[in-house]
């Protein structure tokens, strides 16, 4: 029998309804009756590469930890107003999910897309890693810049 309470706030149906959504959203999403392992799963997931972007007068700055992460495994594209950095770092040696006490480090493809504050010269960019940091730097084109053109 329902208790004053729960035909007040209805939640024995609002406890059945929830466990209803869940499935639904299970079945939907494949979450139980997914096809791929777990392993496969992971390899689907793209993490999202933290940067830090400041402006240095003549060049915009991007710098981006890519420590782990081989050179032949990191792409970065530019235009003249956006920058997209991929890449993907893998762990040197698998382990069983069971064996680890704490596991904080990302392994496995990343990506980050970022619209640029200013226009920037993609000719003259240049990209150097040290010590598992990229540094980006792209200098902005100068729109004020103006030259007489010769008539021939």
């Amino acid at each position: 029998m329902k208790s004053f309470f729960d035909k007040l706030t209805g939640t024995n149906n609002l406890d059945k309804e929830i466990d209803e959504l869940i499935d639904f959203e299970n079945d939907n999403n494949g979450n139980n009756n997914s096809s791929l392992s777990s392993k496969e799963e992971d390899n689907y997931k793209e993490g999202e590469l933290a940067v830090d972007i400041y402006d240095e007068g003549e060049n915009i700055i991007v710098k981006a930890m890519i420590a782990g992460v081989k050179p032949e495994d990191l792409d970065v594209s530019i235009t003249r107003d956006m920058i997209t950095i991929h890449g993907s770092r893998h762990e040197e040696k698998e382990m069983s999910k069971d064996n680890y006490h704490q596991q904080e480090l990302y392994w496995g493809s990343f990506s980050r897309t970022i619209m640029l504050p200013a226009e920037v010269d993609i000719s003259e960019s240049e990209a150097h890693e040290k010590h598992g940091l990229l540094i980006l730097t792209l200098p902005k084109v100068d729109k004020e810049k103006r030259t007489k053109l010769k008539i021939r």
